[in-house]
């Protein structure tokens, strides 16, 4: 290596020694002896005496600009930017600057390395808004009366069998699962559909075998009311359920609706809906309070029967006090069922003043408490 190896990587990293910094051409030598003594030939590099670059910065910007980014030929544009990548690409541009180099420049540039949000909806509904607080306002209303509200939503269907399952752990080896994930080579499906009390933090997810239908989205808010709602608010005949619009428990579904009043006579409840509106099913606690939870419980463990999908939904907790009770249901539901006209009349459905087609409750038959909308 040559002498003066120490100023060429000084100016390759972009190092500014202090003005008290000299570099000898002679070479140096660790140690107090023998070390070289400043001659003649000694050239003194202080920060004041380089020609900095400002213009590298503004390259930097140009290949990190989506419209402008990159060049056409090479389609460093659509790969990842790494900081070699920048690196090589400002080396092109003339900029003798290495990864490190480029890492400290996009650090104090404010850039740091981020990925898609999904925030743009091309079906916005124009009552979107206007739905979302009369939701919230029915929320508090319902806990401050003491009545139990509850957020409700069924989790994707997971495939039973010796599948990857996203996520990492700690292992000494890793595990070794199948190789492609048809739904061939699964044991069964896992449908989970959950239901989470927004008063008392705690969650109870049922997790079907068959199919994701109104009878089963109902089946297991029956369960949950019989074994926990029941106990949780003694003597109370109101309840309110928060719900998507779109699944088993859609808005438009008059199985649903069917199912709902089914229950509200056998339990003498009057049960109030409210849907979120249209592609915000996000927004519903039940996502964010309790299936995110239990996504990372069992993250990078591969589903192999539907005893270990009871274990972790049961072991899912929190710091905040998050609690959650499982359970199998074994049952075969059948899909394509459809009410009769007769069935429909049956349905003693108030639907409310403020958006009525996501809003409405029903009413136990033999009943005339007055509900409130």
């Amino acid at each position: 290596m040559g002498a003066g190896w120490i100023g060429t990587v000084a100016r390759d990293y972009w190092i500014e020694p202090s003005h008290h910094t000299t570099w000898s051409s002679r070479g140096t030598t660790e140690g107090t002896a023998g070390r070289a003594k400043p001659s003649t030939q000694t050239r003194c590099w202080t920060s004041t005496g380089r020609k900095k670059q400002p213009e590298i910065l503004k390259a930097l910007d140009d290949l990190l600009r989506d419209e402008t980014a990159g060049d056409p030929i090479t389609g460093l544009k659509w790969t990842k930017k790494t900081s070699h990548t920048i690196s090589r690409a400002l080396k092109r541009q003339g900029y003798a600057v290495g990864a490190d180099t480029v890492r400290r420049l996009l650090k104090k540039g404010h850039y740091v390395l981020r990925a898609n949000r999904k925030r743009v909806n091309k079906r916005k509904d124009p009552n979107r808004d206007r739905q979302m607080r009369y939701l919230v306002c029915k929320r508090k209303q319902y806990e401050k009366a003491g009545f139990p509200s509850i957020s409700v939503d069924a989790k994707q269907r997971e495939l039973i069998g010796n599948f990857k399952n996203p996520g990492r752990t700690y292992r000494r080896r890793a595990l070794d699962v199948l190789e492609s994930d048809y739904p061939s080579d699964a044991d069964g499906v896992a449908i989970p559909y959950g239901v989470y009390d927004t008063t008392h933090n705690e969650g109870f997810v049922v997790v079907g075998i068959s199919h994701q239908t109104p009878e089963f989205a109902v089946a297991c808010i029956r369960r949950w009311w019989l074994r926990i709602g029941k106990r949780k608010f003694p003597r109370k005949q109101h309840l309110l359920i928060q719900a998507d619009c779109g699944g088993a428990n859609g808005n438009r579904l008059w199985t649903w609706k069917y199912a709902l009043q089914k229950l509200a006579d056998e339990c003498r409840l009057t049960i109030t809906v409210t849907h979120l509106p249209t592609s915000a099913s996000k927004w519903n606690p039940i996502e964010h309070k309790l299936f995110c939870h239990i996504e990372a419980n069992w993250a990078g463990v591969p589903l192999v029967n539907y005893e270990t999908i009871i274990k972790f939904i049961r072991t899912t907790k929190t710091e905040t006090g998050l609690q959650c009770r499982a359970y199998l249901d074994r049952k075969q539901y059948e899909t394509g069922n459809h009410i009769s006209s007769e069935q429909k009349t049956f349905i003693k459905l108030e639907p409310h003043r403020v958006l009525p087609h996501w809003n409405y409750t029903i009413v136990p038959h033999q009943s005339f408490r007055k509900t409130e909308k």
